[in-house]
C-alpha cells in the first residue's frame, strides 16, 4: 500500500526541504529524479555486496530489488556499498586480523553514509560474516526504522556422494599433512566444496548471525535461512523494501524491537542451533549500541539453560538448505515458545510480536533437522561459557556435537597461531596436551584472529578430543573439537593467559562452567613482576587505531561507549 509521508520530522527533510535545500535537491535531479520522488522518505539500501568471495556476489542484485518495494510503498531508495573481509579467505594468515576490524569499519561506514545523507530508513544486504553483526549494529547505533537481510547460504558441495562444505576443505589439509589425504584428493574436494553462490552452509557465524536477524525482530520471518541461488531471495527483498516504508509510518525503531529481553532470545537461539561462539562478541556489541548492557556472561547465562535442538554442522549433520526446508528460523522457534525457552512479547520488524507471528507456523513433526524441545538433542546448550583463574573475564567453548567436555593436561604455550599451525603440520603436538595461543587477542593480534586452520588441522590430525586448545584469539563458527576461546583479560593486558608456562596443568570443565590455571599464587605473583608487555607490528593504519580503540572480549570487543554515552539519536536530528 502506498502511503503519504510528511518529511517534517524525518532526517531527510534536511536535505531536500525548503528553499534553502534548493543546491541539494540539484543533485537528485541530476540523477533523474523527478519533484515527486524527491519528496518522498529516503530510504537507504545498504550492501555489503562485492567479488571477494562468494557469500556476497548476490548481495548487490538483492539490493537493487528491494527498490521496487520502496517504490510501490511510496519512499525513494537509495543504494550505497560497504567493505567486507571474507573470513574463509583472511583465514590461516596475517589477513585473518582484519576480519574483526572490518565489523566496526562496515558499522561505521553504513552509519557515515546514513547521516551525511540523512536518510530515514535503512534496509541492510550482508552475507559474510562480520557484515551481518556490522550492519546490524549500524541499525541500533542509528535506530531508524531498519530491516536486515541476510544474502543467504551456499548450497552443500557434493564429495563422494555426501554433502560438504568449506571446514571439509580446512579439515582435509590436516589429513593431508597426516599423509591420510592423497593431494589428488584434497584437490578434487577443494573444486566441488562450494558450488556457487551464498554465505557457508553450516552453522558456522554467518548463518548464526542469520538466525540473531529472525530471533531478535531485525527480519522478515522464515526469510535468512533461504538459500543464495533461490529466487525467493528476490521476493524477500522487495518485501523488505516494502516493509520498511511500513516501519516509517509506524515509527517503529531498532531500539524498540531489540530489548534486553530480544537480545536473550538471540542467546538461546545460538545456543539451540549449536551456533558459532563468535555470537558471544557479536551480541554485547549490538546490545552496546542499543545501550543495554549485555556482556559474555549474560550470553553464557542464556546459553546454559537452553537445550541443543537443531541438528547442524559442524557439531551435526545438516546445513542451512536442511534448516529452510525443516521450515527454517520460526520452526525452532515454535518449539522454543512452546517449551518456554523464548520471550513472545517481544516486537518484531512485521509490526506483530515474535509470538504472533510464530503462531502462523505449523508445527512438522517429519522433519529430521529440528528435534522437538521436550526431545532435545542434548539438555543444555551446544555453547558454553567459562571462567575461572586462567579467564576471570570469561572464556568460551562449543561443546555441540562433543562427547569430552572435561579436560586436564599440561600447557603446550604459543605466541601466535603460525606457530602453533606449524608444530601441528610437524606433528609436534601430544595426546593429551592443552594448547595455548596468545597475543592474537583484540589489542594484542591486533584483531583478535579465528582459529579455523588450525583447529581444522589438529581434526584433519585425528586430534579434535585428544587435545584442547586455549586462546585469547577467537574460533570460526565452523571450528569443532575441544577449543576455548575469548580468553580475558588477554595476553596484551597482562591477563593470566600470559603467564602461562610450558608444562603447566590447565583444567577446563565444560560441565560447570570454569576454566583454571593449576598454579600456586606466589609462583603467578613473581611471573607476574617479571612480565613485560609486547608490541606488535602494526603501529600505524587501521589496525593500530583499533588496537588503541578496542576494548575486552566480553563486553563484545567494541571501539566507542555506545548508546549509554548519547546526547541525541542520529533519527531524531
Amino acid at each position: 500500500m502506498t502511503r503519504s509521508f510528511d518529511k517534517a520530522s524525518l532526517p531527510s527533510r534536511h536535505v531536500s526541504v525548503g528553499p534553502e535545500r534548493a543546491p541539494h535537491r540539484s543533485y537528485y535531479y541530476a540523477m533523474g529524479l523527478s519533484e515527486e520522488e524527491i519528496a518522498r522518505p529516503f530510504v537507504a539500501l545498504a550492501s555489503a555486496g562485492n567479488n571477494s568471495a562468494p557469500c556476497n556476489t548476490t548481495l548487490d542484485a538483492q539490493a537493487d530489488a528491494a527498490q521496487a518495494g520502496v517504490n510501490a510503498a511510496g519512499g525513494m531508495p537509495r543504494r550505497f556499498n560497504t567493505i567486507t573481509v571474507t573470513d574463509g579467505i583472511a583465514m590461516g594468515h596475517q589477513g585473518m586480523k582484519s576480519s574483526l576490524v572490518s565489523r566496526e569499519v562496515i558499522a561505521d561506514s553504513v552509519e557515515l553514509s546514513v547521516r551525511g545523507h540523512c536518510y530515514d530508513a535503512l534496509v541492510g544486504f550482508a552475507g559474510c560474516d562480520k557484515s551481518l553483526p556490522g550492519m546490524m549494529m549500524a541499525m541500533l547505533r542509528l535506530n531508524v526504522p531498519s530491516i536486515f537481510v541476510y544474502g543467504g547460504s551456499i548450497l552443500p558441495g557434493r564429495y563422494h556422494e555426501k554433502d560438504v562444505t568449506v571446514v571439509d576443505v580446512f579439515e582435509a589439509v590436516g589429513q593431508f599433512a597426516a599423509g591420510n589425504c592423497p593431494i589428488a584428493d584434497l584437490h578434487e574436494l577443494e573444486k566441488v566444496a562450494c558450488p556457487g553462490h551464498g554465505a557457508c552452509g553450516g552453522q558456522f557465524t554467518a548463518n548464526t548471525m542469520a538466525c540473531v536477524g529472525e530471533a531478535i525482530g531485525l527480519s522478515l520471518p522464515n526469510s535468512n535461512m533461504v538459500p543464495a541461488p533461490y529466487s525467493t531471495r528476490e521476493q524477500i527483498a522487495i518485501a523488505a523494501g516494502a516493509q520498511v516504508m511500513e516501519l516509517i509510518h509506524l515509527n517503529l525503531r531498532p531500539r524498540d524491537i531489540c530489548t534486553r529481553e530480544a537480545f536473550i532470545n538471540a542467546a538461546r537461539v545460538v545456543a539451540a542451533t549449536g551456533g558459532s561462539t563468535n555470537a558471544a562478541l557479536h551480541l554485547p556489541a549490538m546490545a552496546h549500541e542499543a545501550g543495554i548492557e549485555f556482556d559474555l556472561f549474560d550470553v553464557a547465562e542464556a546459553f546454559k539453560s537452553t537445550p541443543y535442538i537443531a541438528d547442524l554442522k559442524p557439531g551435526g549433520q545438516y546445513v542451512a538448505k536442511d534448516m529452510y526446508e525443516a521450515g527454517g528460523v520460526y520452526m525452532l522457534m515454535k518449539t522454543m515458545l512452546s517449551g518456554g525457552f523464548l520471550d513472545g512479547n517481544c516486537m518484531t520488524v512485521t509490526g506483530k510480536t515474535l509470538g504472533e507471528n510464530i503462531d502462523q507456523v505449523t508445527w512438522n513433526p517429519d522433519q529430521k533437522v529440528i528435534y522437538d524441545i521436550r526431545t532435545p538433542i542434548t539438555p543444555t546448550g551446544g555453547v558454553v561459557g567459562l571462567r575461572g583463574s586462567l579467564a576471570p573475564d570469561g572464556a568460551i567453548v562449543k561443546v555441540a556435537g562433543m562427547q569430552r567436555l572435561v579436560f586436564e593436561g599440561p600447557a603446550r604455550v604459543f605466541d601466535c597461531e603460525e606457530d602453533t599451525f606449524a608444530a601441528v603440520e610437524a606433528r609436534e603436538i601430544a595426546d593429551g596436551e592443552v594448547i595455548v595461543i596468545r597475543y592474537e587477542g583484540p589489542k594484542g593480534g591486533p584483531g583478535m584472529r579465528e582459529m579455523l586452520s588450525t583447529t581444522a588441522a589438529l581434526y584433519g590430525l585425528g586430534l579434535g578430543e585428544k587435545v584442547a586448545l586455549v586462546t585469547d584469539g577467537r574460533f570460526s563458527g565452523g571450528t569443532r573439537g575441544f577449543c576455548i576461546g575469548h580468553v580475558g583479560p588477554e595476553a596484551a593486558e597482562g591477563g593470566p593467559i600470559a603467564l602461562v608456562e610450558n608444562g603447566d596443568l590447565i583444567r577446563i570443565d565444560a560441565e560447570i562452567g570454569t576454566i583454571d590455571l593449576l598454579v600456586p599464587d606466589d609462583v603467578m605473583a613473581t611471573r607476574r613482576t617479571a612480565w613485560v608487555a609486547r608490541a606488535n607490528d602494526y603501529q600505524s593504519g587501521a589496525l593500530w587505531r583499533y588496537a588503541q580503540n578496542v576494548g575486552p572480549a566480553y563486553k563484545g570487543a567494541v571501539t566507542h561507549p555506545g548508546a549509554a554515552a548519547e546526547t541525541h539519536v542520529y533519527a531524531d536530528i
